[in-house]
């Protein structure tokens, strides 16, 4: 038989479990509020910044193709200068009387695709001109490349002599020693007019 004072230590052992249940089940409910909210939070941070990347993406895009445009729109003009030059200045080049200019030829033969932004031509010389808004080193190797890609995709000039130039509205000192290392004719322009300088040519 259970005495009285027992039953009350019993009651409260009990009534003392039942409040820790209660104090458990209340602190996991804030804990999942609490949780819930800092998920709302983090998603909403998620979706903003997804937003902002997406924006950021678009502005890159337009970026990118503005100054593709602009590459793009400078690099035609130097070109156009440089060819108008050629046409309607004086024909003798290089020591020769050139009788034709062709611009932005496309050559395709045998994987030697390439293409040249001007040429000269005779009956038993080619003049190719490479043209550049700002001369670079690293463009010396592509320039004695097209010597020969011209002749696999022209192999009708594959006789011809073939004389190299490179225009450029500005020439660092180390560029212009390359070219004049390697036979290559500098041109460019003074005020209005086309200079180019001969003295270290070589036919190749």
């Amino acid at each position: 038989m259970i005495k009285k004072n027992e039953t009350k230590s019993f009651d409260d052992y009990t009534k003392s479990i039942n409040e820790n249940l209660d104090r458990v089940a209340k602190i996991q409910a804030e804990a999942a509020e609490e949780a819930k909210i800092r998920q709302a939070e983090y998603d909403k941070r998620q979706a903003e910044h997804e937003k902002w990347r997406v924006e950021f993406d678009k502005d890159m895009k337009k970026l990118q193709e503005f100054w593709g445009d602009f590459s793009n729109n400078i690099g035609h003009i130097t070109e156009q200068y440089f060819y108008n030059s050629f046409e309607k200045g004086k024909t003798d080049f290089f020591g020769e009387k050139f009788d034709e200019i062709q611009k932005n030829v496309k050559g395709f033969g045998y994987g030697h695709n390439d293409e040249y932004d001007i040429l000269l031509i005779n009956g038993v010389s080619i003049g190719i001109i490479e043209v550049k808004h700002k001369a670079h080193q690293n463009d010396i190797p592509k320039i004695l490349n097209k010597v020969k890609t011209f002749r696999v995709n022209f192999p009708k000039y594959k006789d011809h002599k073939v004389y190299l130039g490179y225009a450029s509205y500005g020439f660092y000192p180390e560029v212009e020693a390359e070219c004049k290392k390697y036979g290559i004719a500098i041109i460019q322009q003074a005020g209005d007019t086309m200079i180019m300088n001969e003295d270290s040519i070589i036919p190749y």
